[in-house]
């Protein structure tokens, strides 16, 4: 009679790298209905919430369903040129910025499809000039921390126009549907169901802080059942959140693989 194959292996193997992308997307499904009613009717939106509670990540999800233009770099009319101009095809090359900006809201305006400006801030007379010059010709959505005038800036008059959806950080069942869902597709290890309580409260809800607490378990290198090590999994967190280049379980990589 054959062996049996064992349904993991749980010998030492090079743990794989864990990209945001490999975390499922869990939740927001009346924020994604809503704004999916709002693409139907063309409507103005403004998306609002705290630093990492999920917008991009959001806007990101909704690109899969809806045919969405989207500027990741929108404090300054530069990097608004430089997000957008190559989804529509338009080259740079010898052309002055006030030269770019028209002939990007002509293009934005012919393309007709809704427009996302995301990591809007405190936004400026130009910056605001051009949102609204783009918001006569096609819909406009601003992803914001905060609607009060003294921190959109100059845009603050014409959110009259705009349709509100506010994200909220995650409730503790959301936080546990992420958590399955990452422990289902074999990133981290079935045990973190047993932290699930401790995961919500480290990461206050925050979707992001949450994700990045996530990758680091899932190099396999943390004791689970140790309060020592899940201290030292919140400093690694912090650590690569200070200094981005340096990615999870890169110092060592025997971790375990759960694939």
């Amino acid at each position: 009679m054959p062996t049996p194959k064992p349904e993991h292996q749980t010998g030492p193997r090079e743990a794989p790298a864990l990209s945001a992308s490999r975390v499922p997307f869990v939740g927001r499904s009346r924020e994604l209905t809503r704004l999916c009613e709002l693409a139907t009717q063309r409507s103005h939106v403004l998306i609002l919430g705290p630093a990492g509670v999920g917008k991009s990540a959001l806007v990101g999800q909704l690109r899969q369903q809806l045919s969405l233009l989207v500027s990741a770099r929108s404090a300054h009319l530069g990097g608004i040129c430089q997000s957008l101009e190559p989804e529509l095809g338009l080259n740079p090359a010898g052309l002055k910025l006030l030269e770019r900006k028209k002939r990007l809201r002509q293009a934005l305006g012919a393309a007709g499809r809704a427009v996302v400006f995301d990591g809007v801030g405190w936004a400026g007379p130009k910056v605001s000039s051009f949102f609204e010059s783009v918001a006569e010709r096609t819909p406009v959505w601003i992803c914001t921390r905060s609607e009060h005038p003294w921190d959109i800036g100059h845009f603050w008059p014409l959110l009259v126009r705009f349709e509100r959806v506010e994200l909220r950080p995650f409730h503790p069942s959301e936080t546990q549907a992420l958590v399955e869902a990452a422990v289902e597709a074999r990133i981290i290890p079935p045990e973190t169901r047993n932290i699930i309580d401790w995961l919500h409260r480290r990461s206050g809800g925050s979707p992001l802080v949450l994700r990045e607490l996530l990758k680091e378990l899932a190099t396999g290198k943390y004791d689970l059942n140790s309060p020592l090590a899940l201290r030292r999994l919140d400093l690694d967190r912090r650590i690569h959140e200070v200094f981005p280049g340096s990615e999870p379980g890169a110092a060592e990589p025997r971790g375990k693989s759960y694939e």
